[in-house]
């Protein structure tokens, strides 16, 4: 819960392609909420995206930040990008400015596999699919620093710099292991690379293990990425809460998504406790699928259900999963989930169980 108003303020930015179709949906659930778990929620629209940058050169208009800041309490977004803009550059400035600007530090990606026909895995039960990945989400790779030297030229030289603070990394993996303790899970994984990576590796590593000790009652283990992203096909059951860095927690979150049915299915929240937070599904825009109706809005609405336990809603968020879970068993999706429903009737096969409490 980030502020002692009653009323949560949730600024809306739906982004581009079929951003808006399926963050529709999420809306849609928020206000059939209302009135089935009495959630108080005021909803502000803001156009930021590849129309407003196209139309006038703003992506993330000057004091956004601030205004998001001290007025609201979550933001809900939906995708970003468009083939208008070559350079991707007002997605980069929307999202990346939001997850910067505002500290965002915690990228939070469950991996739940809620139907076992969903999975590429052979013989994996939804027991087995069941665990979360805490990403740091400002540091890493993703700062943007480096250069060239001779570009263009046969002799060409590019560097690209990461950085890693003691204050990230030891924030990033102390909020994994308070999630641990705070829901029940037996075990804590680090990621990394520091056979090779050895300075910003000996780093975690060493934060890693002081920050363990404060939780003994949690297992707390490390492995190398690469067996990592092996040991997350092979037998994924192993994991409870995993924590690494932004650039392999990019890449492991998507092969999550896979192994739970796809990136359709992925939620995600961009958070810093106790301020306003950032959720957005993470599949992308999806030009050629605009405007069809045939968008899944599943990731975009388990963020929202992501959005309303971080507010306190935590009943509410409950009762979507457990319908979005029912909906999947029942075959009331979309197509890509095996489904024939388009992405508004999908949405409101929801609602139904919602109301119906699953």
């Amino acid at each position: 819960m980030t502020t002692t108003r009653d009323v949560k303020r949730i600024a809306v930015v739906p982004g581009d392609g079929i951003g808006a179709e399926v963050t529709n949906e999420s809306l849609a659930v928020l206000e059939h909420l209302r009135e089935t778990h009495g959630v108080a929620v005021e909803l502000q629209h803001f156009d930021w995206g590849a129309d407003k940058f196209l139309r006038e050169g703003v992506s993330l208009p000057e004091g956004a930040l601030e205004i998001l800041s001290n007025e609201f309490d979550a933001i809900l977004a939906g995708a970003f990008g468009d083939p208008r803009v070559k350079s991707n550059q007002h997605a980069e400035d929307i999202l990346l400015g939001m997850r910067r600007g505002l500290d965002l530090y915690i990228n939070l990606r469950p991996v739940r596999l809620l139907d076992a026909r969903l999975t590429p895995l052979k013989d994996r039960t939804t027991g087995e699919i069941n665990f979360v990945v805490f990403r740091e989400n400002t540091e890493g790779s993703y700062i943007g620093a480096g250069g060239f030297l001779k570009r263009g030229t046969p002799h060409e030289i590019a560097t690209q710099e990461e950085l890693n603070t003691r204050h990230g990394v030891e924030r990033i993996i102390v909020a994994a292991f308070e999630y641990a303790r705070a829901h029940g899970r037996r075990k804590v994984t680090m990621a990394d690379k520091s056979n090779v990576q050895r300075y910003g590796g000996d780093l975690w590593q060493r934060v890693f293990r002081e920050v363990a000790a404060g939780y003994t009652e949690i297992e707390a283990n490390h492995q190398y990425v690469d067996a990592m992203a092996m040991f997350m096909v092979l037998n994924p059951a192993q994991y409870d809460v995993i924590v690494t860095n932004n650039l392999f927690g990019d890449i492991l979150t998507d092969l999550g998504a896979a192994l739970q049915g796809g990136l359709g299915m992925a939620a995600s929240g961009n958070m810093h406790p106790g301020r306003v937070s950032l959720f957005e599904p993470v599949h992308g825009s999806a030009p050629p699928l605009a405007g069809k109706n045939v968008a899944n809005p599943i990731g975009s609405i388990l963020t929202a259900a992501m959005m309303l336990e971080y507010l306190g809603f935590t009943a509410a968020g409950e009762a979507v999963e457990a319908a979005v879970g029912a909906s999947v068993t029942a075959g009331e999706t979309t197509r890509d989930l095996g489904g024939t429903l388009s992405t508004t009737e999908a949405g409101a096969a929801i609602r139904r169980r919602i109301r119906a409490g699953s």
